[in-house]
C-alpha cells in the first residue's frame, strides 16, 4: 500500500506505462483507493500521502519482468530514469524509474547464465 496525494492521477500514470487497474473505490467523485497489477505483481494506492521532493521516498517497488531491456526501451522516454539497465551482484538485470510521486520502481529479471 502506497499513500499518495491523488489516487486517480497516480493510477492513470501507472496504467500509462503498462500496469492494469484491477479495482478502485470512489467517494463523492474522488478515487480514494486503487489496486494495480503488472503481470503477477500487485500493489495498492490509498489517499492521504504527502508530496515530496526527496531524492528517494519511503517505499520502493520491485517488479519482476520477462525482458527488462525491451521494457526499458519502451519506458526510458516516458518516465524519469534513475538508473539505466545494469547487472547486479545478486544475479538480476534491472533498471529504475520514478513514478509521478517520486517513488522508485525497479524492474528486474534474472540474468542469463
Amino acid at each position: 500500500m502506497i499513500h499518495v496525494p491523488d489516487v486517480r492521477t497516480t493510477a492513470d500514470w501507472y496504467t500509462s506505462i503498462g500496469f492494469k487497474l484491477r479495482a478502485s473505490n470512489e467517494e463523492d467523485g474522488e478515487m480514494n483507493w486503487a489496486a494495480l497489477t503488472y503481470g503477477e505483481s500487485e500493489f495498492m494506492l490509498n489517499i492521504g500521502g504527502k508530496p515530496s521532493a526527496a531524492h528517494r521516498r519511503e517505499v520502493d517497488l520491485y517488479v519482476r519482468v520477462e525482458d527488462v531491456d525491451q521494457l526499458y526501451s519502451q519506458l526510458n522516454e516516458r518516465a524519469l530514469v534513475v538508473e539505466a539497465p545494469y547487472d547486479t551482484f545478486y544475479g538480476m538485470r534491472e533498471f529504475i524509474i520514478r513514478d509521478c510521486n517520486g517513488f522508485w520502481i525497479t524492474f528486474g529479471q534474472p540474468k542469463e547464465s
